[in-house]
């Protein structure tokens, strides 16, 4: 099969071959086709196979044969979770539109509103936006969806992951009801799957890898070592094998800053990527790295999906992600496209429950390669025989009041709890000051407890 094949009109099939391809992806194969049908579509697919070029090529097609967007319009509607994927998107969406008259924006937070709202004054065709800088945006009727088409979740289970469910919602109901609906992602667990169910209507669904696992173009392999020495092997693996373009991965954002400081100060040309960096230092320092200026890109998970590197040929885990399903997108940044590429774990004894639970959700034993001269004091366990992957139970919803009986039952408890005390006092105490003061006051002013906060509204990351 050829894009010749997919129903796509010249401008876009011109565009497509200057990016030098000629043969469509699965995923492109299947999605391209559902979406021009004008079919709601629920896709999963690894990273790196082409999925965002599966929304974008056919999103393109079909605008191109409608009307412009009117005054602060949107036709096509493009939700991400980060600035990197929204910032990509929008660079995918103007290189296969380029011989197309159509009109695409970019908006996500970090950066002045007043050139966004400018940019939206016109209308666009296509905005890719972050769901948080959106809401700003139609807050201040910067933008309409009064002649919206079409909506697209794109990482859509990292979306919900990351807590932006509340703000989906809240766009969701300023849409028009009537739209068509493409949800991609790298992965569907059982609770994103059901509640992408409820958003999009008799989807076809397309899944053209299995969940959870890793590529065979990676090659795979752990170094065992201490974790005090993380900083010095990667050092060495570096300058060893003359590595350029290494893409690093470090849980924190503290040991991200540090870690790319220590390259440095061994002439290694690094930077670090974090939720913390300004939009402009995250977007200089991604340029620096795609362009060869950086041989190295520390990045906390944030960068674990959506960064398209053309040939990217390394990925080093310094430290092992929590979640093992961010080991699958983390190593999912190499190996693109046909490519080969290799992912390298550095690690410590510590974190062998994390590897052991990596281990179990890909459904293979990742080879112990140690290296010379960094053979860790405290050797790393042999590997577990391996067990299925573990399944999640859904969480059964609570019953409307529920939380409110629960408390009124605690504290109805806690009261009898106290008159009992109190009756339980030996005839002849003091009886309680008619005030409730207590002796020691201050000043006479009786003291009050600071009430625990409860729960606290979840931190959300800024996208």
């Amino acid at each position: 099969m050829h894009f010749s094949d997919l129903g796509l009109c010249e401008a876009l099939q011109n565009a497509v071959a200057d990016k030098g391809y000629d043969t469509p992806s699965p995923i492109q194969a299947q999605a391209i086709p559902a979406v021009l049908d004008g079919k709601d579509v629920m896709a999963a697919a690894q990273t790196g196979t082409g999925k965002t070029a599966g929304f974008t090529l056919p999103l393109l097609e079909r605008l191109s044969k409608g009307k412009p967007a009117g005054h602060n319009q949107v036709r096509a509607l493009v939700l991400a979770p980060t600035r990197e994927l929204a910032a990509q998107v929008g660079e995918s969406v103007a290189t296969y539109g380029k011989h197309l008259p159509l009109k695409s924006a970019v908006v996500f937070g970090g950066v002045k509103i007043n050139p966004q709202m400018q940019r939206l004054r016109g209308g666009v065709d296509i905005l890719v936006a972050c769901p948080g800088r959106l809401l700003d945006l139609y807050q201040q009727n910067a933008v309409k969806f009064d002649r919206l088409e079409v909506l697209v979740l794109d990482e859509a289970d990292r979306m919900l992951d990351m807590g932006f469910i509340h703000d989906i919602r809240k766009i969701l109901s300023k849409l028009p009801p009537k739209r068509q609906n493409l949800m991609f992602s790298a992965t569907f667990s059982p609770e994103i799957r059901a509640l992408a169910k409820g958003l999009v209507n008799d989807p076809v669904e397309i899944d053209v890898s299995p969940r959870n696992t890793t590529t065979e173009l990676v090659s795979q392999w752990i170094a065992p070592v201490d974790k005090k020495r993380k900083a010095a092997l990667l050092t060495h693996l570096i300058q060893e094998h003359n590595w350029y373009q290494v893409l690093v991965f470090s849980r924190t954002k503290h040991g991200a800053n540090k870690l790319a400081k220590q390259l440095e100060g061994n002439g290694i040309e690094a930077a670090a990527i974090h939720g913390n960096k300004s939009q402009n230092a995250r977007t200089r320092a991604l340029a620096d790295f795609k362009s060869g200026k950086l041989r190295a890109l520390v990045a906390t998970d944030i960068a674990a999906r959506g960064l398209d590197i053309e040939q990217l040929p390394q990925v080093v885990n310094v430290d092992l992600p929590n979640v093992p399903e961010d080991y699958v997108h983390r190593i999912g940044r190499t190996g693109r496209a046909g490519a080969t590429g290799q992912a390298v774990s550095l690690v410590s004894a510590d974190e062998f429950q994390q590897l052991t639970d990596i281990e179990r959700l890909t459904q293979q034993q990742i080879e112990r390669r140690p290296v010379a001269g960094f053979e860790p004091v405290e050797a790393l366990p042999a590997a577990r025989p391996l067990l299925p992957p573990k399944r999640k139970r859904p969480k059964k919803p609570k019953k409307p009041g529920q939380n409110q009986a629960q408390g009124q039952g605690q504290n109805q408890a806690k009261q009898r709890q106290q008159d009992g005390q109190k009756a339980a006092k030996p005839a002849g105490q003091r009886p309680p000051r008619a005030n409730g003061n207590k002796p020691g006051g201050n000043n006479g002013q009786q003291r009050r407890r600071r009430r625990p906060s409860g729960n606290r509204a979840q931190q959300t990351p800024d996208a």
